[in-house]
């Protein structure tokens, strides 16, 4: 991975990557990824867990490196796949498991219909209990489906409190004003950088400097003037930069923000 045409900046800061999929990228290549990325000032990653097949390798992952912690979930598309011994897995593992730090990658998403959304439905709802039990933080994904995304947190919170973040947030303002006015986080990645994304760059003005965290979303989504190219935590200078010109702030302030938040955010990382 050569960077000579669009050097990445130098920030001068400690930066967490609170949203990567390391177990996604190649065996031989995640202690490289991680050291490019300690390179620029990265100092903490949290992989994320997505399917029944890969709880085991991004605890492996974080096991083996001891500045990466790790989540455990089932995301929307494999909702399928989550029975209840796959549940009772997630319960069992945050509790036993030295640096589970939430549940995620959890949530609707609608656009592919790879689950049905009943289903998508219920295991989230399942997940989201699992996080309230064990107090921990969840990471939640939401594709086109805000209103029923809103509708299950707002039930939810309607009997036991939870915390968390909204990952690589897309959707409409409405969802992201409901979900700010309930504590929630918001991650924005590379997408606050691409053209196109006006939205993006609308929700992250309206939301409150103590409330967002920026990821990368490794190995997707990545940032201008890498796009295109496979995504890496090395990136996330590119994405910090744009959001504090966005908010009009100064990089180091930015910085100063969102470390802050990781740490509220992940309480399990300090």
């Amino acid at each position: 991975m050569t960077h000579s045409k669009h050097p990445i900046p130098q920030l001068g800061f400690p930066i967490t990557e609170t949203h990567c999929h390391l177990d996604f990228l190649a065996p031989e290549a995640v202690a490289a990824t991680l050291e490019l990325a300690r390179a620029q000032g990265v100092h903490r990653f949290v992989t994320i867990g997505t399917a029944p097949d890969n709880l085991d390798r991004v605890k492996e992952i974080a096991g083996a490196h001891n500045d990466v912690w790790c989540t455990l979930g089932i995301h929307p598309h494999d909702a399928k796949s989550a029975d209840v011994d796959v549940m009772t897995r997630i319960r069992t593992d945050s509790i036993s498991a030295n640096r589970v730090v939430a549940v995620g990658e959890i949530g609707l998403d609608y656009h592919y219909g790879y689950s049905e959304k009943k289903v998508q439905q219920t295991v989230f709802e399942t997940q989201l209990q699992i996080a309230a039990d064990l107090d921990l933080p969840v990471v939640i994904h939401s594709r086109e489906a805000d209103d029923d995304t809103q509708a299950i947190l707002a039930n939810f919170a309607s009997t036991r409190a939870i915390k968390g973040v909204i990952h690589s947030f897309t959707s409409g303002i409405g969802l992201a004003e409901y979900c700010l006015s309930e504590n929630f986080m918001l991650g924005f990645n590379g997408i606050i950088t691409f053209n196109r994304a006006e939205n993006v760059r609308d929700v992250l003005k309206i939301t409150p400097l103590d409330r967002m965290v920026v990821e990368t979303d490794t190995p997707y989504l990545t940032p201008v003037p890498y796009r295109g190219k496979e995504n890496a935590p090395c990136y996330l200078p590119f994405i910090v930069q744009r959001m504090a010109s966005e908010k009009a702030l100064a990089v180091d302030e930015m910085l100063a923000h969102l470390e802050a938040n990781a740490n509220r955010l992940f309480p399990g990382l300090i």
